[in-house]
């Protein structure tokens, strides 16, 4: 008896063969870039940081503005009127609020005096209190008013009085100009 056996033939039996050497680096070096650019970001590209100090000095400082005081009619009878300071300090601020005697010739801040037809003047006098008790002068520790600034606006009420009997003086308008001054 005869070997029948034969050898596979055709291109389903064909030898397989191994790819050329030479592709193989560059199919290699393929793969590792395609896999790079699958990564994240961060695996790819690196940081670096730094800092810095961002500062301000936030300085004491304060305004202020007044209200008149503006007794009206004179008629020989004590006349009492009020007005207002305000004061604006940065929150945590110091301040003592002074007023000084006026313009009116021979003021004191006990005293003061406004000038009216013929230079005569008529007393008046400011206080703290609505008492009428404490004098609001321009010294300070002595007989200012003092506070402490919150950043807001804060009124302080002025407490005016011309007393009564001036019987000497000219009928006419009287003026005074006081200074205010804050200290802090």
């Amino acid at each position: 008896m005869a070997d029948h056996r034969q050898t596979p033939a055709g291109p389903a039996h064909a030898q397989r063969r191994l790819p050329n050497p030479l592709l193989r680096p560059l199919a290699i070096g393929l793969l590792l870039a395609v896999a790079a650019l699958l990564m994240p970001g961060s695996a790819r590209a690196q940081t670096a940081t730094g800092s810095f100090n961002v500062t301000a000095t936030v300085g004491s400082t304060c305004s202020v503005s007044a209200g008149n005081v503006a007794f009206g009619t004179y008629t020989a009878s004590q006349l009492d009127a009020s007005g207002a300071v305000s004061v604006t300090c940065t929150n945590g601020t110091s301040y003592a609020v002074g007023l000084n005697a006026g313009t009116g010739t021979a003021a004191t801040v006990a005293t003061r005096r406004m000038t009216g037809p013929a230079s005569q003047t008529l007393i008046y006098s400011l206080y703290q209190d609505s008492l009428r008790t404490t004098p609001w002068g321009n010294t300070v520790g002595i007989d200012t008013v003092a506070g402490t600034g919150s950043g807001a606006t804060q009124t302080l009420n002025v407490y005016g009085r011309v007393p009564a009997a001036q019987l000497t003086v000219g009928a006419g308008s009287y003026t005074d100009t006081i200074t205010v001054t804050v200290s802090y």
